[in-house]
């Protein structure tokens, strides 16, 4: 992947074989790694390698609001809490949260509602803290989807898992998973997310130029690439529980 300085990005986005600069196809996802059970002192958490994204979620709850006026009697409520780390991008961040990070904040938190069954948890709050250790384009993404592993991993009553991906437009071609050079000098940018339970989108973003017809074939091949993400994320949880139950029976051999 060629270097970026100053936010200089190259000319072109494709090779001249026809692939994209990191050597994918137009629709194939980055590589992605996903765990659960990696924070021993939270109630739940896990950890995602996308690309060159790095990002870790931890859940705490259900647990007492604070502050106080904030406690809902009839509902528990939501709190996440995106962050990036100083070092995560190539030009060092401010330690204190901006405004970027207030806004994924309240996104991701607009997504994971729909599938928790907060109703249950009344005057109670749970708490997500996402701390992304590596940004390399698609971090909302990437973190709603760690994020709805985490609170699985932590036992949460949920309608179902939420899955994320970022499709758009690059050199005037449709392409699935953004990466951060593409996201940056790409023509469109297209996150989104689906909470598994009903198939409906809880994440829709647009920034950039497509036609209805490319709006409606991005959104086809979203499907698709999410597709893909639910079943890892499924089987990350798996293989947590197998490990378990492969242990319990090596323990009684």
């Amino acid at each position: 992947m060629p270097l970026i300085i100053n936010d200089i990005y190259p000319e072109k986005l494709f090779r001249e074989d026809g692939k994209r600069l990191d050597g994918r196809e137009k629709n194939e996802l980055r590589p992605i790694k996903m765990e659960v059970g990696v924070i021993s002192n939270a109630d739940g958490s896990a950890y995602l390698e996308w690309g060159n994204n790095k990002i870790y979620a931890a859940v705490y709850g259900p647990r007492e609001v604070h502050p106080h006026h904030l406690a809902k009697p009839d509902r528990g409520i939501l709190r996440v809490f995106y962050r990036m780390a100083t070092f995560s991008v190539f030009e060092r961040k401010r330690p204190a949260p901006g405004r970027r990070e207030k806004e994924i904040s309240m996104i991701i938190t607009d997504c994971l509602e729909p599938v928790l069954f907060l109703e249950l948890y009344p005057g109670t709050a749970f708490e997500v803290f996402i701390e992304v250790m590596d940004a390399d384009g698609g971090t909302r993404c990437a973190s709603t989807t760690v994020a709805a592993l985490a609170l699985a991993d932590a036992g949460v009553p949920m309608r179902s898992l939420v899955s994320s991906v970022a499709v758009g437009k690059i050199d005037g071609q449709l392409v699935t998973d953004l990466s951060g050079i593409e996201d940056k000098a790409g023509d469109a940018d297209l996150p989104c997310a689906i909470t598994w339970f009903n198939e409906e989108l809880s994440l829709l973003q647009f920034d950039g130029d497509m036609s209805i017809e490319e709006l409606n074939e991005s959104l086809l091949n979203a499907r698709n690439a999410l597709d893909q993400i639910h079943q890892l994320q499924l089987t990350a949880l798996k293989s947590k529980y197998t490990s378990i139950l492969e242990e319990v029976e090596g323990g009684e051999d």
